[in-house]
């Protein structure tokens, strides 16, 4: 989907590896929280349903984030990749913590208020959101943009015709 909607695999490559650490970051947590935490943990369908909402949540996350830099690439073509991705993670990250802030916000008040039946589902939630919020800002990005830098360097090493 990055691929198509970018035209770009660097993006694609940033969104797929910030979506393993996502994945794998829940999935840990909840090994690792087995048996610690007083409301039921078992990987079923629930658990299922929420790794696939917090992937939903998170690649939404990464396309605000790198289409903003698309944004920024056609006002300023010419300007240099750093300086691209800065401006653009500059534009989004009060926006990428407002919102992360105000869904945990949410999260936390399901996690205490509401019944034993969503209390997994939703501290999955919880801990997909807060590691999807970091992985956008810190991890997609920094991973497009090596990639892309890597392309421009080997671009600017080639023989011109």
């Amino acid at each position: 989907y990055i691929f198509a909607r970018f035209r770009n695999w660097a993006f694609s490559v940033g969104t797929v590896a910030a979506l393993s650490i996502d994945t794998f970051a829940v999935i840990g947590f909840y090994s690792l929280l087995w048996k610690v935490m007083p409301f039921s943990m078992e990987i079923d369908q629930t658990f299922v349903a929420a790794i696939l909402t917090i992937v939903g949540y998170s690649i939404n996350d990464k396309v605000v984030v790198f289409d903003r830099f698309r944004e920024v690439h056609q006002l300023y073509p010419k300007r240099e990749l750093r300086a691209l991705f800065n401006d653009s993670m500059n534009a989004v990250l009060a926006r990428t913590i407002n919102t992360g802030l105000s869904t945990i916000l949410v999260i936390l008040c399901i996690l205490f208020l509401g019944g034993d039946a969503v209390r997994s589902f939703v501290f999955a939630m919880l801990i997909g959101v807060v590691v999807g919020t970091v992985t956008s800002l810190f991890i997609a990005s920094p991973v497009a943009y090596s990639i892309m830098r890597t392309q421009q360097e080997k671009k600017q090493l080639e023989p011109k015709k």
